[in-house]
């Protein structure tokens, strides 16, 4: 059995992760504390409960399955709540990715996959990011996701680990299939709390900020279909495994959409009006964010097939409307 260590693979990604690992004919072994993820998330392969800031637990883990690789999804991810609380980001975030670093390099696994963000460019509009920029992140968030790509790098000067790194903004949509999806409580993503707010679940939507320098006044993202993401995570496993070094690479579609632009094709896709009520700014926003994906396309064979807001928002809206979760 080729196992592969998935951290938070009972989250929105991991599990989106663990399904494609599986078809690719790994074992992914999720690794997960269940305090933002789901059991019911974990239907790939065997969940092992545990935090990363228990090293003990953790070499446990290593020692049972003997991962050939690690995909290190878990992590605290929301950039206001990183903006009020950022002690909470950095122990979370940059602790647990350290001890996980260390158990990993102790039980000999080098090959270590990290989703990291583009959130580590900060604040450069009007620029399309590419692997090259500058890292000048605005908020812890993005901030604890740098400090962990430092440690890699640091690991692998120090032991040989070898990492690929994957930096990319907003992920939408869900398994096509609608085995598992995006389920957050309480959900803080636009496309499921839009599609909430049209379900009836929430009263409105909220757009954060209707004053941005964007040509409708609200920001701009850049998103990418999870299914897309994790195809790309996969393949991120299979470069280190065929020997080849550390690599840091951006994914997006090089083109972004603004909340009224993703409002507009939500009443395009479900036939139904978007409840919605403007709002003030959030402290650590960007005005827009944009990635360029020529070293994933070209190094990696990566392409967002599936990354149109069409398919993103059909994806989400068919799992809306029939999944769950359960504790």
């Amino acid at each position: 059995m080729t196992n592969v260590l998935v951290t938070g693979g009972a989250g929105y990604i991991g599990s989106h992760a663990c399904k494609v690992l599986k078809q690719a004919g790994f074992t992914p072994v999720t690794f997960d504390n269940i305090s933002t993820g789901w059991e019911d998330a974990v239907k790939f392969g065997p969940l092992e409960k545990g935090d990363l800031l228990d090293r003990a637990r953790v070499d446990e883990v290593f020692e049972k399955y003997k991962p050939v690789a690690v995909m290190h999804f878990a992590a605290f991810s929301q950039v206001g709540e990183s903006m009020k609380d950022p002690g909470m980001y950095w122990r979370n975030n940059v602790q647990g990715s350290l001890t996980l670093i260390e158990a990993a390099a102790a039980a000999g696994c080098l090959n270590f996959v990290f989703s990291s963000t583009c959130a580590t460019y900060g604040e450069q509009d009007g620029v399309m990011l590419d692997e090259d920029c500058a890292q000048y992140p605005i908020n812890s968030y993005g901030a604890s996701k740098r400090a962990i790509e430092d440690i890699l790098a640091n690991f692998d000067d120090a032991y040989g680990m070898k990492s690929v790194i994957f930096r990319y903004f907003n992920v939408a949509g869900a398994d096509p299939e609608a085995e598992v999806g995006e389920f957050h409580q309480p959900e803080t993503h636009l496309i499921p709390v839009m599609l909430d707010a049209i379900a009836g679940k929430r009263p409105a939507l909220t757009i954060h900020g209707t004053d941005y320098d964007t040509p409708d006044g609200t920001c701009v993202r850049d998103y990418v279909h999870v299914i897309d993401l994790v195809e790309a995570h996969v393949l991120g496993v299979k470069w280190l495994l065929d020997g080849k070094g550390s690599r840091v690479f951006n994914l997006g579609t090089g083109s972004g959409f603004s909340v009224r632009e993703v409002i507009d094709h939500s009443r395009a896709v479900t036939n139904q009006e978007v409840p919605y009520e403007e709002g003030p700014r959030r402290p650590g926003d960007c005005v827009k964010l944009v990635s360029g994906s020529k070293r994933a396309l070209d190094e990696l064979g990566w392409e967002p097939k599936l990354s149109t807001l069409e398919q993103m928002i059909g994806d989400a809206w068919r799992w809306h409307q029939t999944g769950h979760y359960d504790k």
